[in-house]
């Protein structure tokens, strides 16, 4: 099945050290990313949505800068679906910049659209940002 890579950029009005682990932890992924998170060991997690689980492994991270998880590698070694997330600080707006990479078998950009915006949205409510 042929992949499909979704890139988005959020503006967040929170400091990159209180952002970061929302999206590096497995409480702070639950509160707004999944139904449920648990860590299987420090690079691993195990994600739980629309009643299936997802292995997603930590393949590259940056603290506070990035972190990216590929997820399901067993079944598609050559070309795992990924998620990443990447934080930038502007200083002259006091905002973080979150660039949201998903890279996956979903091929609606309108669905994937509504389904990160959704996502972000919950995200900013808990935050205040």
């Amino acid at each position: 099945m042929k992949k499909y890579k979704f890139v988005k950029e959020y503006e967040l009005k929170a400091s990159v050290k209180m952002l970061y682990p929302y999206f590096s932890t497995a409480v702070g992924l639950q509160e707004w990313f999944a139904d449920e998170v648990q860590n299987i060991d420090s690079h691993t997690f195990r994600f739980h949505w629309d009643n299936e689980d997802h292995i997603g492994t930590i393949t590259s991270q940056r603290i506070g800068k990035s972190i990216k998880f590929e997820f399901d590698k067993d079944k598609n070694p050559q070309n795992p679906s990924y998620i990443e997330f990447r934080l930038d600080h502007n200083d002259l707006t006091n905002s973080t910049f979150v660039r949201i990479t998903d890279y996956s078998n979903e091929t609606d950009e309108e669905e994937l659209n509504e389904l990160w915006d959704g996502l972000i949205h919950k995200l900013k409510e808990i935050v205040g940002g």
